[in-house]
């Protein structure tokens, strides 16, 4: 099978970058099982295993899919009539009333649910990539991993909750200073901040790590910090928003709107199984699953069918 991957991003992610990650992981799965896969993406992207077309803004999306796609997958809302067959995937969240393709598919059963929608498929990656955990190391402190100049992901929740339990804090996504989404200052030597870090830096944070501490403020879609640090062994201590209540039962972590109860449940970090946590999200959370997911979605859609029953609208 011929199959396009459209996103309006740079390829490969070599810091922040959750979509991009999502779809390169996809594609190589694909191109494991014997599809040729082909991006369509921006310009200066690079891949070696799929070919690269350079996306172009000035021209229609549909001028530019190759006559032999036999389906295209979009990483993002259309707004226009594609000729060839195709699925949408939404990565994030929405504003109240927007109305999505029929054949689109969310990242989570809650992030369907809250669409109206039943159409959904994990993120994977490949942990074939990342560095084997180490079970049996000193954990010292507890990891905030995401954008933090976001206030949803919520790096301030996160730097009152290791306050509160005494704990240390390593910051992976944010700087000591922020100025993008109003002033922010920490002062706490408890605190130490990496700024976007990726590849064996971070995962190496991670390794060291007690647990993930990650109140988001929002309906999480899905969340890739979160399987990344249970892949590590890290339990994940966050508030029960979006899907974490979904990925996240009690053997795996704990939720909770109260920082004073998430505080007290961090002194238990060293009581989870982190061989457990970390076969957990090995097995639950690949690419080849969400590749082998994505695929039957390819087959409904190429078999005629539809993959709601109407069009997904947001709550």
């Amino acid at each position: 099978m011929n199959i396009l991957i459209v996103n309006p991003s740079k390829i490969p992610a070599l810091l922040y970058g959750g979509t991009e990650r999502v779809i390169w992981y996809l594609a190589k799965e694909l191109t494991k099982m014997g599809h040729k896969v082909r991006f369509l993406v921006a310009e200066g992207s690079n891949c070696d295993f799929a070919d690269v077309i350079p996306l172009q803004k000035n021209k229609s999306l549909n001028s530019q899919i190759p006559d032999d796609t036999d389906i295209v997958h979009f990483n993002f809302p259309i707004h226009e009539e594609i000729s060839k067959p195709y699925i949408v995937t939404i990565h994030g969240n929405s504003n109240p009333g927007q109305v999505f393709d029929v054949n689109t598919v969310f990242v989570s059963r809650n992030h369907a649910q809250r669409h109206n929608s039943e159409s959904y498929v994990y993120n994977g990656l490949d942990w074939d990539d990342y560095r084997m955990p180490d079970f049996s190391a000193k954990r010292n402190y507890f990891h905030f991993l995401g954008n933090a100049a976001w206030r949803v992901k919520n790096v301030k929740g996160a730097i009152k909750i290791t306050e509160k339990a005494g704990a240390k804090l390593v910051v992976m996504g944010g700087k000591r200073i922020n100025f993008k989404m109003g002033f922010r200052l920490t002062l706490s030597p408890r605190v130490r901040f990496y700024g976007m870090v990726g590849g064996e830096k971070k995962n190496n944070l991670i390794k060291a790590s007690a647990g993930l501490i990650f109140p988001v403020l929002w309906d999480e879609p899905f969340g890739l910090a979160i399987t990344e640090s249970m892949y590590f062994g890290c339990p994940v201590f966050g508030t029960p928003r979006g899907s974490l209540p979904e990925l996240v039962n009690e053997d795996l972590g704990f939720l909770s709107n109260d920082y004073n109860k998430i505080a007290e449940a961090l002194k238990n970090a060293d009581n989870y199984n982190r061989k457990f946590i970390s076969e957990y999200a090995r097995e639950n959370f690949n690419s080849k699953i969400m590749a082998e997911k994505y695929f039957e979605k390819y087959l409904l859609v190429l078999n005629g069918k539809k993959l709601n029953n109407h069009n997904p609208i947001s709550n």
